[in-house]
């Protein structure tokens, strides 16, 4: 049976990112066809959850073939999202999911920088992607608010692959998702949000649970 394979990357980030590029290679080496599309769609600046998960959806074939997604950090919180909305998604490897995103990022900004970003509509982020600095509005913030891990409860096949030394997102975020879900599986890894340093175990994680040649 033919499974459709989409890569999201995650947050400031672009389908040229390390991760990606070493996903992309891997799926390339065995043959399997692996899409990941630019979720900064060309306009970061009006960037939000909602616009990402519309833009993966329209990338799903319209036969019904079952979807794996494979998500980093926001990309893997979207994905998750995605899985809760969408019966087509029967499968999920999330690295390092964002969950509780702004809770763990907003508080790194500061009080007066999320004030201040909220009465001028727009804040400068750096972009890794792009290796500037490009303004997000603020309907990014309001639109994040909703996408509330609670929701998340159709039991939808998970991996969840992410770091002991996580510095952006911490680790409990994904054991505090995983514990009451028994269809989660979460492998903790000695590695930090990059996961740059285990990305052979990602692979063979990703590569057993997925069935993959």
């Amino acid at each position: 049976m033919p499974l459709q394979y989409i890569y999201l990357h995650g947050f400031a980030s672009s389908p040229k990112s390390a991760k990606a590029r070493d996903v992309s290679d891997r799926f390339t080496q065995i043959q399997t066809k692996l899409k990941i599309p630019d979720l900064n769609a060309g306009d970061f600046s009006q960037l939000t959850i909602t616009r990402q998960i519309t833009q993966v959806a329209a990338e799903f074939s319209n036969d019904s073939t079952p979807v794996t997604l494979i998500g980093s950090s926001l990309g893997g919180l979207t994905a998750a999202h995605l899985g809760q909305l969408h019966l087509q998604v029967q499968r999920l490897v999330l690295l390092a999911p964002a969950f509780g995103f702004l809770s763990h990022w907003l508080p790194k900004l500061g009080d007066e920088e999320v004030q201040r970003w909220q009465q001028e509509k727009y804040i400068m982020i750096y972009h890794y992607g792009e290796r500037r600095s490009i303004p997000l509005s603020y309907d990014f913030v309001i639109n994040a608010a909703q996408y509330q891990e609670k929701l998340l409860q159709r039991p939808i096949s998970t991996l969840i692959l992410h770091g002991k030394k996580d510095e952006v997102i911490p680790i409990e975020a994904s054991r505090d998702f995983a514990r009451s879900r028994p269809w989660v599986e979460l492998v903790e890894l000695d590695s930090d949000h990059a996961l740059g340093n285990v990305m052979e175990e990602i692979w063979q994680a990703i590569r057993l649970f997925c069935q993959l040649p």
